[in-house]
């Protein structure tokens, strides 16, 4: 009897690889690093009442300023990566600390109109395993009247592949503004599927931050996903239970809006 590989059946949780088989496959992130920011200091100033300050000493290297209205501060040098998605449009990352006290930031800076949003994400150590969770802060640049990011269902009802390298394909289904399915056609996590939390928020035209936490795997993931210029930058940050370690993995991908459901005239009728 031969065994038909393109059959794949569900697959039990017990039997998912760790999360680390996603390293070898996605590779490095390919997009380039933006020097634009290099010698400049970015205030902002958040919805909540707290200031963040980067201060780009070159393209590589930054001070991280958090401030509450008391004078309460907290600095960190980090080593960051800049990626410009679209003109004047920037995702930052870099993360500090080690172990289960580090953090991974990322901020999505439009310079266009000076709204910015501010992802931290961290780890919380329970007595079954590691989890994440991750903080969304929306801002603008100081001295505008920028509107804050706002929740988007601009990716609800969307089908869309994503080559995140020559090994790794996954697409995604976007149920609501609150959950999405995802599925790996091709990889190391070929067959697995689950359905995640997920936030979107609209950053420009056809041009997303989105995000998703997982289920079964502790991975955070921060990205943009950008419907005009078909890709996706980000970046996944979670913990490898295999090394107990916490797990970085920037990438990009090229994607494909495969289709967009709509619903009959008669799905509000009772």
């Amino acid at each position: 009897m031969t065994v038909d590989n393109s059959f794949q059946d569900y697959i039990p949780v017990d039997e998912w690889p760790s999360v680390s088989t996603m390293l070898d496959g996605f590779g490095d992130q390919t997009l380039p690093a933006s020097s634009a920011l290099a010698g400049t200091n970015v205030a902002l100033l958040g919805e909540d009442g707290r200031s963040f300050t980067m201060a780009f000493r070159d393209d590589s290297s930054l001070t991280w300023t958090i401030a509450t209205a008391v004078d309460d501060q907290e600095s960190v040098e980090a080593t960051y990566k800049a990626v410009e998605a679209r003109p004047g449009i920037f995702i930052i990352d870099f993360v500090h600390g080690a172990g289960r006290q580090m953090r991974d930031v990322t901020v999505v800076l439009n310079q266009n109109s000076g709204a910015a949003t501010v992802a931290v994400s961290a780890l919380h150590g329970t007595d079954e395993a590691v989890k994440g969770s991750t903080e969304f802060t929306h801002a603008r640049v100081e001295g505008t009247k920028a509107a804050f990011h706002q929740r988007s269902a601009g990716l609800v009802g969307k089908r869309i592949y994503y080559r995140y390298s020559d090994v790794e394909a996954y697409e995604h289904i976007y149920l609501t503004p609150g959950t999405f399915v995802w599925h790996c056609l091709r990889g190391g996590e070929k067959g697995l599927a689950d359905v995640d939390r997920t936030l979107a928020f609209e950053v420009a035209e056809e041009l997303y931050i989105f995000f998703w936490t997982e289920r079964v795997m502790t991975v955070e993931s921060v990205l943009l996903v950008d419907l005009q210029e078909q890709r996706s930058i980000g970046r996944m940050f979670g913990w490898d239970d295999t090394t107990d370690a916490p797990l970085v993995l920037p990438f990009n991908s090229r994607l494909t809006v495969l289709n967009t459901t709509a619903y009959p005239q008669d799905h509000h009728k009772h």
